[in-house]
């Protein structure tokens, strides 16, 4: 049965689920908490609250660091992608080597999984991601360092703010509603 609580952070309360073996979904903020958590808990199966275990401190510090714009690295991160499908772990253990203010496009990190032509599924693949952030798929960018999609509330907006907080600026920032600021 997965675990899952808020945690207070800049941006907002962030919503994790964790399983015995790791984390299962990180949910940015909504614009209320009980949205974040219905959200959060939307896909998982008898979801129970609780206190994150002590295994999982290390990790709820460096989400709490992350969104407050201190440099943190998720590469160790405890995650429970069972489930999830072969190919998808696989993008997914790859997007974690890209750093903390890295950027790389669909189609170069299709290239690095094999895939070369494949920056659609790639770009398919992020809009699934359950762990945004701690797997940096805001770091995957269109063609021509774009910012192309981003599935959280605020959609690309988010993604840009992401950026911007580890210092990548794309530009001017397009227009969009946010669900939330920081």
């Amino acid at each position: 049965m997965p675990e899952y609580c808020l945690i207070a952070t800049a941006i907002g309360p962030v919503g994790l689920a964790w399983s015995g073996q790791g984390l299962v979904r990180l949910q940015l903020p909504y614009a209320d908490a009980a949205t974040t958590i219905e959200r959060l808990i939307g896909r998982l199966s008898e979801p129970a609250e609780a206190h994150p275990p002590a295994w999982l401190e290390a990790t709820v510090v460096r989400v709490q660091r992350y969104f407050a714009g201190t440099k943190v690295d998720f590469s160790d991160a405890p995650l429970d992608l069972d489930g999830v499908p072969e190919f998808l772990q696989r993008l997914y253990r790859e997007l974690l080597t890209i750093g903390w203010g890295e950027t790389i496009t669909y189609g170069e990190l299709a290239e690095r999984m094999g895939s070369p032509g494949g920056a659609q599924a790639v770009g398919q693949a992020m809009g699934r991601n359950p762990i945004p952030v701690i797997v940096p798929c805001h770091r995957v960018l269109a063609a021509g360092n774009k910012p192309g999609g981003f599935s959280a509330p605020g959609g690309a907006s988010t993604k840009l703010r992401l950026l911007e907080l580890e210092g990548v600026r794309l530009g001017a920032r397009e227009k969009a509603q946010m669900a939330f600021a920081f």
